[in-house]
């Protein structure tokens, strides 16, 4: 017998006496000793087991077991080992019929750093962007570094896992990512791009490490696009993507044809639970690509020129749900509409959202119009200001969208007569563990109180985020923490849904 042989087999005779099962037995073993041998024999056996186990090695092969399965790793380097992981993640998740997916962040800017960082120093911007990585997702998603700027992340597979969400992921993602670091007082300002592939998006036929192909293949395509770039496999292979003025021409098919339409996300009043408001989005579910994320179609629109009409579809299409809502009793308070800053230059445009008000019968007030901050930050065009005010005095409400992100001054806020602002989801991710983020976000309802402004908090990704933006008297919340955008059948149902969840709990509360 030679020496690797006998050395498995006394490895297997110890693991099957001295292995990590002796621990879990110990109360039953320590409880079986008091028995028999009174309080001496409970203390030894209590007392004794634990340090004979770890004598005869069990620690550090229950560390070396941990490493070996990847718990501790930080980093995997190694190409052989990375596609192996991403085989075993995706075929997991086939055998259990569900979704996971591949995504794939690269750091750009460290090699720009002057003058050049020690090694010592680079080590530990990988290691502390590596765990700024694992505070955004789950405890169970993988995360580890794979290259000297690259880290992907193996998300635990899940039957709800779609496009849309993951498009919010690598937004987390890339805003974590592009927080400024510090290496003692020196800031290192690092840009990012992310590629992803979802394993429902995959052919059946599709191999074992197809999934991290396509999602290199995503990267790629990102970086050629960054910084700060987003990309995601969606069935079809990203090199055929088509050319702008293919994009352009589609876009104009895709608006007659009802392809693009309004999604609906709702908002929440912190006070009562119910619905107060919901936001309308485009999204465009193209008959070959899918759903075509809205930072690609959203920017083809501007140089189709196309705004304009796409204004008119999102009106028309939200206030025609809005009366539906009506008729079926579901209380949706108001329905809001983005308005960009080029259809804000369109002299025309309060005229035709009058007009359309008039045409379908429906309050001036129970229509939210959303500017981002940018637009009124700064210097302004006439025709802006004039529409904006037209706007306002006609009984619309006008929300600042993205607040805290732009330029807009007191003086601003004041000058449109703005009626609520919309926190931005940057202030508000981890606002209920990041102390800074709270301080940050009970200024912004402080002055919104003082100035009488209505507070929505945008981005909110769960329970503990919810609560505290109540507790700090914020006014309405929206995110995928409540729901994510819908089509309007879709958004029906979780009305209703959501609705008697809150009567439900009113009716224990009246028995409690």
């Amino acid at each position: 017998m030679d020496r690797r042989g006998g050395s498995k087999k006394l490895r297997t005779i110890h693991e099957l006496i001295f292995g990590p099962h002796l621990l879990a037995l110990l109360p039953a073993l320590t409880l079986a000793a008091f028995w028999t041998g009174g309080e001496a024999m409970m203390l030894l056996m209590a007392l004794g087991l634990p340090v004979l186990y770890a004598a005869l090695g069990g620690m550090p092969d229950l560390r070396r077991d941990l490493t070996e399965t990847g718990q501790q790793q930080n980093d995997l380097t190694d190409g052989d080992a990375l596609r192996s992981l991403a085989a075993t993640v995706l075929n997991r998740a086939r055998r259990n019929r569900c979704t996971t997916a591949c995504v794939l962040v690269e750091l750009e800017g460290l090699s720009d750093i002057d003058p050049k960082p020690p090694e010592r120093m680079l080590s530990e911007v990988r290691f502390r962007m590596l765990n700024r990585l694992r505070s955004t997702v789950r405890s169970s998603d993988r995360v580890t570094r794979i290259g000297d700027q690259r880290f992907a992340i193996f998300l635990t597979p899940d039957r709800r896992m779609d496009l849309e969400g993951m498009l919010h992921l690598a937004r987390r993602l890339l805003n974590m990512a592009e927080e400024p670091l510090y290496y003692g007082r020196t800031p290192i300002f690092l840009s990012a791009s992310v590629g992803i592939c979802l394993s429902s998006r995959l052919p059946d036929s599709a191999r074992n490490t197809a999934m991290l192909d396509r999602a290199e293949e995503a990267l790629d395509e990102a970086l050629a696009h960054g910084p700060s770039a987003i990309r995601a496999f969606t069935g079809v292979p990203l090199r055929s993507t088509p050319p702008s003025s293919a994009l352009r021409e589609d876009l104009s098919q895709a608006l007659e044809k009802g392809e693009i339409a309004a999604w609906y996300q709702p908002q929440i009043c912190c006070d009562t639970g119910r619905v107060s408001g919901v936001e309308a989005l485009a999204r465009w579910l193209h008959p070959e690509r899918g759903i075509v994320p809205p930072g690609e179609f959203l920017a083809a629109l501007e140089e189709a020129k196309l705004t304009e009409r796409l204004a008119e579809v999102m009106l028309r299409q939200s206030l025609t749900a809005l009366k539906s809502w009506d008729a079926a009793g579901l209380g949706v308070p108001r329905v809001s509409i983005n308005l960009s800053g080029d259809e804000l230059r369109n002299p025309k445009l309060s005229d035709r959202i009058r007009w359309e008000l008039d045409r379908q019968d429906v309050p001036p007030e129970r229509l939210g119009v959303e500017i981002l901050e940018s637009v009124i930050g700064g210097g302004i065009d006439e025709v802006v200001e004039r529409n904006i005010r037209a706007l306002g005095a006609c009984g619309c409400e006008v929300d600042l969208d993205d607040f805290g992100t732009g330029d807009a001054s007191l003086q601003a806020l004041r000058r449109f007569d703005i009626t609520r602002i919309k926190i931005d989801r940057s202030f508000v991710a981890h606002v209920d563990r990041d102390e800074r983020q709270r301080r940050v976000v009970a200024g912004i309802l402080a002055m919104a109180d003082t100035l009488g402004l209505e507070t929505v908090a945008e981005g909110v990704e769960g329970s503990a985020e919810h609560t505290l933006l109540a507790q700090l008297g914020c006014g309405h919340v929206q995110g995928f923490g409540i729901a994510r955008p819908m089509p309007e059948p879709q958004f029906r149902k979780w009305v209703i849904e959501h609705r008697g969840t809150l009567t439900h709990s009113e009716q224990l509360r009246h028995r409690g």
